[in-house]
C-alpha cells in the first residue's frame, strides 16, 4: 500500500512540471502536437524508471558516507558523495543514447520531429531531478526508488501529451495576438498546475 501510495503521489502531488516546474523547456517546445508529445513522454518516462533504481544502487552502495564498507573496515569513512552529480549525469545520458538509437532505427519520423530535444533529455532537468529527489529524501528499498521513477516519468507523461492536446486546440480558438504561442501555454500550464493541487492528501 505505501509503495501504491508513492506512486499516485509521484505521478499527481509531486508532479515534476506542476509541482516542481521541471523540464519545462522541452515541455514548452515540443507541446505542439500530441504525437510528439507522447512520443518525448514516453522517452523520458523510460529513462526516469531505469536512471533512478540505478543511481539508488549506486548511492547506496558507492557514494553515500559509509557505503564503501562492503570493501573492507578501511573503506568505511569513504565519502564519495562529492561525485553524485557526475555518476547520475553519466548514467542519464548513457541511457538517453540507448533510447535514441532505439528510437532512430524504429521510429525515423518521431526522432525527426523530436529532433535536438531527444539527446537533450540527457540535461532534462526532470530526469537528474528524480535522482535527486530520491537521494535527498532517503528512500529505504529499491522498490520505492523504482516506483517514484516510474511514477514521475509517468506524471511528466500525463503533463506534457495534456498541454499538447490543449495546445492542439487553442489552434482553432481567437487568442489575443499578445498571448499566442508561449503566453497562452504559461497560463494554461498554470491553471493546470492548480487542477492537480486538487490531488494533494490523497492517501489510499
Amino acid at each position: 500500500m505505501e509503495l501504491l501510495n508513492l506512486f499516485i503521489k509521484s505521478i499527481f502531488i509531486d508532479n515534476m512540471v506542476f509541482a516542481f516546474f521541471l523540464g519545462m523547456c522541452s515541455f514548452i517546445a515540443v507541446s505542439k502536437n500530441v504525437e510528439t508529445a507522447a512520443g518525448l513522454g514516453l522517452a523520458v518516462t523510460f529513462v526516469l524508471a531505469i536512471t533512478v533504481p540505478i543511481d539508488y544502487l549506486l548511492n547506496e552502495f558507492v557514494l553515500k558516507p559509509g557505503a564503501l564498507a562492503w570493501l573492507g573496515d578501511s573503506f568505511a569513512d569513504v565519502d564519495l558523495s562529492f561525485l553524485s552529480f557526475i555518476i547520475f549525469i553519466a548514467v542519464i545520458a548513457s541511457f538517453v543514447q540507448l533510447v535514441e538509437m532505439i528510437v532512430e532505427k524504429f521510429a525515423p519520423a518521431l526522432y525527426s520531429s523530436l529532433g535536438i530535444f531527444l539527446p537533450l533529455i540527457a540535461v532534462n532537468c526532470a530526469i537528474l531531478g528524480g535522482s535527486l529527489f530520491m537521494q535527498q529524501r532517503g528512500y529505504e528499498s529499491l522498490a520505492e526508488a523504482t516506483v517514484f521513477g516510474l511514477g514521475s516519468g509517468i506524471g511528466w507523461f500525463l503533463a506534457i501529451v495534456g498541454i499538447a492536446a490543449i495546445n492542439e486546440k487553442i489552434k482553432y480558438s481567437h487568442v489575443p495576438a499578445a498571448l499566442k504561442g508561449v503566453g497562452i501555454t504559461f497560463i494554461v500550464t498554470g491553471l493546470m498546475g492548480i487542477a492537480f493541487m486538487s490531488f494533494m492528501g490523497i492517501k489510499l
